[in-house]
């Protein structure tokens, strides 16, 4: 009776102990596929930030938040409308408006038998205090100043804001890289032309570069001599130091860097940057004149007011025009009609820059024009 007793213990240990056994390897295999997952997800969110390319590449950069997906949207378009060379963009931008971002542009993007690749990246402030970051001046503007150490991998990138058009290649921008000297990291045209409507000599209360500053809305940024500089280190401090000074917030904080370095700066010709300032009291951008408009920046919201009918007119234009439609019959031509409409006013007295760069492009493109 005792041994069928023990025979039955062992039996029953032995069971117990296979059950254990099975128990314990699913354990671990879950554990293993648990912590295999979690790689994943990890891994995915560096890859997604991980962006190479190489140095011959253009590379247009935009951040936006707030209501400025349509605006980005437009000025995208408007680069693919005139380029020849493969364009790549990098879009930062809040969480809400990224779905948004992916869906037009991956339709874009399947449309133009991927003519050019995008990456639409959430925003990264530094860790102490992101929200002030994400509030000075417009609604996430001053991210551009991190871009250097967020797109560790990036050579080179032309920043534009939201509010800009191209009416050139984004060639003809890009080119300026080739101008650069040795030390140059960065590129911009002057805030002003003339001294006497200038912000900067009359207004500011810190530092700026040169004589009438600089406009920081269409900007060319070698990042790795950014990296080299040391960028991100002096953009901090100095805001701390005159937080309470500036106006432009991140504009501002880019005056005074170059205040302080200015052989670190090239300047290019209003041409690249033009805004009311150019022409709503007379025309002061000379370059624009003979050698046509090649970037339209709407600052202030000039693309969306009665102000100067010229701006919401070229706008107007690009917002209508449809991605692989006819350029010349249902974009120039409908321009020339808004800007015919809008040209009672001092900007509307120089209309035709508006048009010269355009039309370069059609007389290379089409014959039938």
């Amino acid at each position: 009776m005792r041994l069928y007793t023990v025979l039955q213990l062992g039996i029953l240990l032995s069971i117990a102990l296979v059950i254990f056994y099975l128990y314990s390897i699913r354990l671990l295999n879950n554990s293993e596929n648990y912590i295999e997952e979690e790689l994943v997800e990890v891994n995915n969110e560096v890859t997604t930030e991980r962006i190479t390319f190489t140095k011959n590449d253009i590379v247009v950069a935009v951040v936006a938040c707030g209501d400025r997906l349509q605006e980005t949207l437009n000025m995208l378009k408007s680069a693919l409308m005139f380029s020849k060379q493969k364009l790549n963009f990098i879009v930062v931008s809040e969480d809400r408006l990224i779905e948004s971002f992916n869906e037009k542009l991956g339709e874009w993007r399947s449309f133009l038998n991927n003519g050019f690749t995008f990456r639409v990246l959430p925003l990264t402030f530094p860790s102490d205090n992101p929200l002030e970051w994400k509030k000075l001046f417009k609604p996430c503007a001053a991210q551009r100043l991190f871009l250097p150490s967020i797109l560790e991998n990036v050579d080179s990138i032309l920043y534009m804001d939201t509010d800009t058009l191209f009416l050139t290649p984004v060639e003809t921008v890009w080119e300026h890289f080739h101008t650069f000297n040795s030390s140059q990291m960065a590129a911009l045209a002057p805030e002003h032309e003339d001294p006497n409507v200038g912000w900067y000599n009359r207004f500011a209360k810190h530092p700026y570069y040169g004589k009438l500053g600089v406009n920081s809305g269409v900007m060319l940024m070698n990042l790795t001599r950014m990296r080299a500089f040391k960028w991100k280190e002096y953009v901090v401090p100095i805001y701390r130091k005159f937080k309470h000074q500036i106006t432009w917030g991140d504009q501002d904080i880019i005056n005074i860097i170059f205040h302080y370095h200015p052989d670190k700066l090239f300047i290019y010709s209003c041409r690249f940057n033009y805004r009311p300032d150019h022409c709503m009291y007379t025309s002061v951008c000379k370059p624009a004149e003979t050698q046509g408009v090649a970037v339209i920046h709407g600052s202030r919201g000039f693309f969306h007011s009665e102000k100067q009918p010229i701006f919401q007119a070229v706008y107007r234009s690009f917002e209508e025009f449809q991605l692989g439609g006819d350029i010349y019959r249902e974009f120039y031509q409908p321009l020339e009609v808004y800007l015919e409409a809008a040209q009672n006013n001092n900007c509307g007295n120089v209309k035709d820059i508006f048009l010269k760069n355009i039309r370069k492009y059609m007389d290379l493109e089409f014959d039938n024009t």
